[in-house]
């Protein structure tokens, strides 16, 4: 997309990294020490969950993973990254981010998970390290000319401009009354709100335009059908007057037994699609 910013040097985010993790206020807890001491190892089937080690932090070994792996087989709700503390099944010396369709963003991650990581050894509940962590990613986003140049237009309510450079791509196979549309997630982390993650709809997000539903373009073309089918079904059940926290878990079950049972996703699919067409 035009003026998208090139990924950020990885030095430069290290660098960053590291002055986050000194800088963090609580002790952590166990000391890590300078070596990584993973209890989990890389498969031999290769990705399967580890993919490369991207850096080696204040003793925190931070590995890209097979994130669809593992939604479909340890926990659906991973999303872009994940520490010990919010996944028990993550070593608690290792961070693991999602391989990035469109990578740029590791970054940004990294210094989420210093900050939630450490709040959470100490003791802090992951409500509160999460709103901790998305500050001060939130800090280091705000820096980008990109950023600055979204906020300009927020400001201005050039709300159908920010729009326009969020939609990549029209899913047309997935498309009727209701708009499905591939977005750039960089940008709507950036622009509107830094928790977005896989998709979302208008039911859930008032900056989305009305029925629409949004997928994240960090999520590869063949796992697409399957976030697709949890937005769909989660806003139907909210057309009909169910609260998220409700419909959400729902749509997990649901989304998760097509994970385990891919040959009933083109049904269910079509299912949804079609309450869809009869929705507001």
């Amino acid at each position: 997309m035009p003026g998208r910013l090139e990924p950020t040097a990885r030095s430069r985010l290290l660098r960053r990294a590291a002055a986050l993790a000194a800088a963090a206020a609580i002790v952590w807890a166990g000391a890590c020490g300078g070596t990584v001491r993973s209890r989990v190892r890389p498969q031999s089937e290769p990705g399967r969950p580890y993919l490369q080690e991207y850096a080696r932090i204040d003793g925190i070994a931070v590995w890209i993973v097979d994130g669809t792996y593992v939604r479909e087989n340890l926990d659906e709700e991973f999303t872009n990254f994940g520490q010990h503390y919010a996944f028990s099944f993550i070593p608690d010396d290792e961070f693991w981010l999602d391989r990035q369709n469109v990578p740029g963003e590791e970054g940004f991650f990294i210094d989420h998970l210093l900050v939630e990581h450490r709040l959470m050894a100490g003791g802090m509940a992951y409500d509160q390290a999460l709103e901790k962590g998305d500050a001060a990613e939130k800090a280091e986003r705000e820096e980008t000319a990109l950023a600055k140049e979204g906020a300009a237009l927020r400001d201005a309510h050039e709300d159908a401009a920010l729009v326009a450079r969020i939609h990549k791509e029209l899913l047309a196979e997935f498309s009727g009354e209701i708009k499905v549309w591939v977005v750039d997630g960089e940008l709507v982390r950036d622009f509107y709100y830094i928790d977005f993650t896989e998709g979302g709809h208008d039911k859930v997000y008032k900056f989305i335009p009305p029925k629409e539903v949004w997928i994240d373009d960090d999520v590869s073309p063949e796992e697409r059908p399957f976030i697709l089918l949890h937005e769909l079904h989660e806003r139907h059940l909210m057309d009909l007057g169910w609260a998220y926290d409700k419909a959400h878990p729902d749509s997990s079950r649901i989304e998760f037994e097509c994970r385990r049972h891919p040959e009933r996703l083109a049904a269910a699919l079509g299912r949804e699609i079609a309450l869809n067409r009869e929705a507001t």
